[in-house]
Parts: C-alpha cells; structure tokens; sequence
C-alpha cells in the first residue's frame, strides 16, 4: 500500500475547500448521505475532527465536542482548521510516532489515512447533498480505499459505519469508497 503524505492530504483539503467554498446559504441545511446529518453538520464534524486530531498531535486540551466551531464562517472555519492539522502533521517525527486515543493506538500515518478517508468520505457527502461538482482527486480516492477495507473488515461497523454497498468494480475510486462504508451510490434524497 501506498503511504500517503501531508502534501498529499493537502490537496484533497484543497479540494473539499473549493466545494464547501461553493455552497450557497439555502444549502446548509439539505440533508446528506450521512442520515443524521445536513451539509452544516458534515462541515462541522470535519472541523470539529481536524480540530481533535490536531490537539492528538500537539497534545493540546481536545475541543468540546457540542461546541460548534464554525461560528459565522464555516469556510474560514474549515480552512483555519485544516491548515492547523497539515501544520501539526507536517511536525518532526509525527508520521512515525504512536498516538493513542479512545480510538486505539495508531502512528500519525495512520492518524493521516484515517483523516484522508474521512475527509474525502465527506467530501463526496457534501457534492451528493448540494450538487456541487466534486474534484475529489480519484489517486488519493484509491488510496483510501486501499487502506479504508483491511481496516474494516475485521471491525464491526455498528454505531461507526453502515454495512457496504454494491457499486460497480469499474465506478469511480470515490464512489467505491463510499459504497464500502455504507453509502448508496448513487445517492437520492
């Protein structure tokens, strides 16, 4: 498998960036994929998670989990948070360092992988929801896939994720990606 790097995440936060960038105010509140969630909530936990993993990293006091960081500007929200993440990844030795959290232990490139699948996940979530155009980069979309099966294979997925979907061998690295963790693709409210 393919390790992924910093520069690498950089570019699906770029990507996501430019999508969440493009909501419109009226499209906050549609709901997603993710069923208990509408495109302000997804926007919030990827802050809210960049934002975690960031305190993992630095060993900083971990946010709130009801506080909202988006306040009035989920975009220079996820921005601001994303940049603090890449910076914290970006550290001396954090890729091969343990980290432990209620999660498990896993190396900060592993943290990165999961942040990556995540991310992307989401990001899918947010073009579904809005019907903005996603650029989701499909390298990194099979990378996270690559990483995303073996992981979850062996774990239950109740609470966590969805039972895999079918989708066609030959989709899209994105769309297999999403199928794996539970979401209907294609996907109609």
């Amino acid at each position: 498998m393919t390790t992924v790097s910093v520069t690498d995440l950089a570019r699906a936060y770029g990507a996501v960036g430019d999508l969440i960038a493009a909501i419109q105010p009226e499209q906050w509140t549609a709901p997603t994929p993710c069923t208990e969630w509408d495109v302000r909530d997804v926007v919030r936990h990827l802050v809210g998670m960049d934002l975690v993993f960031a305190a993992m990293i630095e060993g900083g006091p971990v946010p709130e989990r009801e506080a909202d960081p988006l306040g009035d500007d989920p975009v220079r929200a996820y921005r601001a948070s994303s940049a603090a993440l890449l910076a914290a990844f970006a550290g001396p030795g954090v890729l091969e360092r343990t980290f432990r959290s209620p999660m498990g232990s896993a190396t900060g490139a592993e943290r990165l992988q999961i942040r990556l699948c995540d991310l992307l996940a989401h990001g899918w979530d947010l073009s579904q929801a809005t019907g903005v155009p996603a650029r989701l980069p499909e390298d990194l979309a099979e990378q996270a896939l690559a990483f995303a099966e073996p992981q979850l294979s062996s774990q239950r997925r109740t609470g966590r994720f969805a039972e895999s979907r079918p989708v066609e061998e030959t989709a899209p690295a994105i769309d297999r990606l999403v199928a794996f963790l539970g979401r209907p693709v294609p996907w109609r409210r």
